[in-house]
């Protein structure tokens, strides 16, 4: 039973990670500054207040890529390897 409640909350975070960073993909090519796509020339006419926007989502989104990936090679990666290293230990 503690085993399946585990496994719940870990999809749970998963799935927490990858709508945070939707979310924040949304908010930096749709919402904030109007535009479908990165500012590029347009970058010189448009207001401060909007790239500063834009940049604090892109950072909220890094930092949701860069948790998400730390989680997996945590919890998903680093036991991998742990078990094959130990199977490989017991047959040599």
């Amino acid at each position: 039973m503690r085993r399946r409640w585990l496994r719940i909350l870990h999809w749970f975070i998963i799935i927490n990670f990858l709508a945070e960073i939707l979310y924040g993909f949304y908010m930096v090519f749709f919402v904030v500054g109007g535009s479908r796509w990165p500012l590029m020339a347009r970058a010189v006419e448009t207001p401060i207040e909007v790239i500063l926007k834009r940049r604090l989502y892109s950072l909220e989104t890094w930092i949701a890529i860069a948790g998400l990936a730390v989680y997996l090679a945590l919890t998903e990666f680093l036991p991998r390897q742990w078990k094959a290293l130990q199977e490989q230990e017991a047959t040599d």
